[in-house]
Order: C-alpha cells, then structure tokens, then sequence
C-alpha cells in the first residue's frame, strides 16, 4: 500500500491493484456543511416537538433540548458511519467515504476514536485544526483519522455489470439442465456471496494465474457445499467454469 499524489494505492496479496482518489479538504468542508444541517434541522425538529413541555417546565424542555443536541451531535456521525459504511448523508451527497487507510474493513472503534475527537479537530473554531492538519497531511488526514488510522476518499459510481460481456463464454450452462437444483441454490447463496462470486469473475483478468487459480478453488469449493450437482452436469467443469455456471444462474434468473 502506498500514498501519491492525493492517490491510495492498494497491492492485494493476489496481485490486484486499486487505485482510490484521496477526498481534498474543500469536498469534505461540503460534506461537513451538509451532516450540519441535518443535525440542525433534527435539533430544530426536536425542539418543536418538546416545546409542549415548556407549558409544564421551561428549564425541563431546555435541558431536554440540550442533551439531545450533544447525544445527536457526538452520535450522528458514529451511528452514520456504521450503517452506511463509511457515510454520512453529507459524504454520500458528495460522494466520499471513509476507509480504513489499509483498505480493510471500517471497524467500529476506529468509527468511534474518529469521531470523538471531532472536538479537537474543530478547534478553535470551524474544524481550523482539522483543515490545517489535512493541509498537512500527505494523506489529507485530519487528527481523528491519524489517530483511528482512516482517510476518505472519493467514492467512486457504482456501474452495473454487463453480464452478457461476464458470461460471454458461458453459451451453454450444465446446471440448467436441473432447475430444482438451481432454486434450492438461489435459497442457500446469500446476496453477500453471489456478489463476492461475481466480483471475482470482473476481476479474474487482474489477477496472477496462481492467484486466479487459488481463487477459483476456494469459491467453487465453498459452493459446491451449498447444493450437490449430479457427476454428469460438472464432469469436465473447471472450477472458473464453476463459478461462472452459479453466476449465470443466480443473476440471470
């Protein structure tokens, strides 16, 4: 893994390169603005909801205002973050993402550690150490990130598959032949393991021969546990040609 030029660059041990663009400080200043606004208008929302209560209590209501403002402005970002992976409403209107800046997946503490120290970022006023420490920062991390070890990047649009130019080679798919076999294996394949399936095929042309091998191997060995096929349907079959028979038949219902 590497950092250039406001560029992460991830070597996977099977060989596969990613380049993701690192977010500038002005897109997540927009972003900043926008998860503002969100919890302004939910603290607005709020107070209107609880001004009932200044009819019994004022000093009740306004304590009540109170916390619910720090509790939604410490929290938000966090409960975001989790959910969608990365994203607050502001960073998915303007596209970012946060990241662990190993490329591996965003774990809850690092959300947390990233988050709490918003405080010291925003210090004195509006995020200047934050935006000086991006400056700073080849990586354009402010001080949360460096200390839960994340960046943001730009998220890229995702592109739906072509899945006739996948499957190209698929003209004619064995399991077909047994359609009882092939519900019972929509049933058993989660969303989750179709879609790694698939991914795995996009790529399959950036990968090293050993490590496109390796791959295949332990994608048709785990699928084959999901539903037994008859001998006569995989005889012949590699374990490539396996994986792309259960993509066929799972996307292309």
């Amino acid at each position: 893994m590497q950092m250039q030029h406001h560029q992460l660059t991830i070597r996977t041990p099977e060989g596969v390169t990613f380049h993701l663009p690192l977010a500038g400080p002005v897109s997540r200043c927009l972003a900043w603005m926008v998860d503002a606004a969100c919890i302004l208008a939910a603290f607005q929302a709020f107070r209107a909801l609880i001004g009932l209560m200044g009819i019994i209590s004022t000093d009740i209501s306004a304590a009540f205002a109170t916390l619910f403002f720090f509790s939604i402005r410490t929290g938000y970002a966090m409960i975001m973050e989790w959910y969608w992976q990365g994203q607050t409403i502001g960073k998915r209107v303007i596209g970012l993402r946060v990241m662990d800046v190993n490329g591996l997946q965003l774990q809850p503490s690092q959300i947390i550690i990233r988050n709490l120290l918003r405080a010291v970022d925003s210090l004195p006023l509006f995020y200047l150490v934050g935006g000086l420490a991006c400056l700073v920062s080849s990586h354009g991390q402010r001080l949360g990130d460096l200390a839960a070890n994340t960046i943001v990047i730009k998220s890229s649009q995702t592109v739906e598959p072509d899945l006739d130019l996948i499957l190209k080679k698929n003209r004619y798919n064995s399991f077909k032949a047994y359609p009882h076999l092939v519900g019972r294996l929509r049933q058993h394949v989660a969303p989750e393991e179709a879609g790694l399936a698939l991914q795995s095929l996009m790529c399959r042309d950036d990968l090293l021969p050993a490590a496109r091998l390796e791959l295949f191997d332990l994608l048709a060995g785990h699928l084959k546990k999901k539903v037994v096929f008859p001998p006569e349907s995989v005889e012949g079959v590699s374990n490539e040609q396996y994986v792309r028979n259960v993509v066929d038949v799972l996307f292309n219902a």
